[in-house]
């Protein structure tokens, strides 16, 4: 009797790009496990093997999209130019294209799932490590900034916590569609704090 040949596992940045572009698509409430595994032509219970949950299927997304994205912050903030111009690049990477972008969907899904008791602290320190790295970039342009006299002699870590707090709050509106905030809009707001805050000769 032949044994039956078992179809391979895609490769897992397969599963996860087809995680992305289903919530890009579809919206996150149409991702499910069942769904998810039709489209790459494996079982939910396949799907689960290799991811366990579908918490832990959305992080896994969640930390390949913002490994993509960290490559793009690296290229931008490695232009030559002004302090100033690479923090416009870093604000316009930062905040969401519009309503339902498909990271920031995902990133508000992560956040509140990581509400739970249930969350292992594993999951808290690896969503930890994707702000970390959008923050020690932030505190490294601003330091370069103050060092060329182009920002103001502020503390760069404390300003970066405020001015990424302030782009959480901005982002979410944007993320949800909230009315009288679109991109153009929050970008205006966020430039022209820094004008006010930051710029060296304000």
């Amino acid at each position: 009797m032949t044994t039956p040949r078992r179809t391979p596992a895609p490769p897992r940045e397969r599963i996860l790009t087809a995680a992305m572009e289903m919530i890009a698509d579809r919206g996150l409430e149409k991702l499910t496990m069942a769904a998810l595994g039709r489209e790459l032509g494996m079982s939910s219970g396949h799907l689960l093997y290799y991811f366990r949950s579908k918490d832990e299927l959305l992080l896994q997304t969640l930390e390949w999209s913002e490994g993509r994205l960290g490559g793009e912050r690296g290229r931008l903030l490695a232009r030559t130019g002004t302090a100033r111009e690479r923090l416009d690049a870093y604000v316009d990477l930062y905040v969401p294209d519009g309503h339902r972008d498909p990271h920031w969907t995902l990133w508000l899904e992560v956040w509140n799932r990581s509400q739970s008791a249930a969350v292992e602290s594993d999951a808290r320190d690896r969503q930890a490590a994707i702000e970390g790295a959008w923050h020690r970039d932030l505190v490294a342009l601003l330091a370069e900034g103050i060092s060329r006299g182009e920002f103001r002699a502020v503390d760069p870590d404390r300003f970066a916590a405020r001015l990424r707090a302030l782009l959480d709050g901005f982002s979410i509106h944007v993320a949800i569609g909230l009315r009288g905030t679109d991109r153009p809009q929050i970008l205006g707001h966020v430039r022209e704090f820094l004008n006010e805050t930051l710029l060296a000769d304000a």
